[in-house]
């Protein structure tokens, strides 16, 4: 079997405008040009995966439920190949009050991926907008980019460094075609 690479994306700030918490799909705000960039890594044979942080769920915020009908719009409105989720977060509350290996900078999203779509980790990328998301590409061994449209670099939680930096998922788009 040939390993397919993939795009490995953040969720807001890089598919949809950065909101804080996203509680249900009436908030979430889906940049204009995500699904054609999408489809454009599929025209180069990439997998388009998301993997995100929802700790929305762990504090309380919004119910699992809720979480999976936001993300099925999301895939259907983006043509994601699949969203991958953590909704640990270790001050949350009840099950989800944890330190797992799901959490960015953790890999266990991008490993769990990994597996079931096998993927060429050395082909592959991470798009995210904070530095747990580039964090989390060093450690998985993955082409790390840091966007602006998000957080960006003006609010980094700790110093990183990515191995580029784009303002927006359209103008990475437009390079990464240029490279392939």
């Amino acid at each position: 079997m040939n390993k397919r690479p993939a795009i490995f994306l953040d969720r807001d700030g890089v598919l949809c405008v950065e909101k804080g918490y996203v509680t249900g799909k009436e908030d979430l705000e889906i940049f204009p040009y995500t699904a054609s960039c999408i489809a454009r890594f599929h025209q180069k044979g990439f997998l388009a995966i998301c993997i995100t942080n929802q700790s929305a769920v762990a504090r309380g915020l919004m119910t699992e439920k809720t979480l999976r009908e936001i993300h099925a719009y999301l895939i259907q409105e983006t043509g994601l190949d699949a969203l991958y989720y953590c909704p640990h977060h270790p001050e949350g509350t009840g099950v989800y009050a944890e330190h797992c290996e799901c959490r960015k900078p953790n890999t266990g999203m991008v490993e769990q991926a990994i597996r079931e779509f096998g993927i060429d980790r050395a082909g592959s990328w991470m798009l995210g907008d904070r530095a747990s998301d580039i964090l989390c590409g060093q450690r998985a061994g993955l082409t790390t980019v840091l966007l602006e449209s998000g957080y960006g670099l003006r609010r980094l939680e700790e110093p990183v460094e990515p191995d580029f930096v784009f303002r927006d998922l359209q103008e990475y788009t437009a390079a990464f075609l240029e490279m392939h």
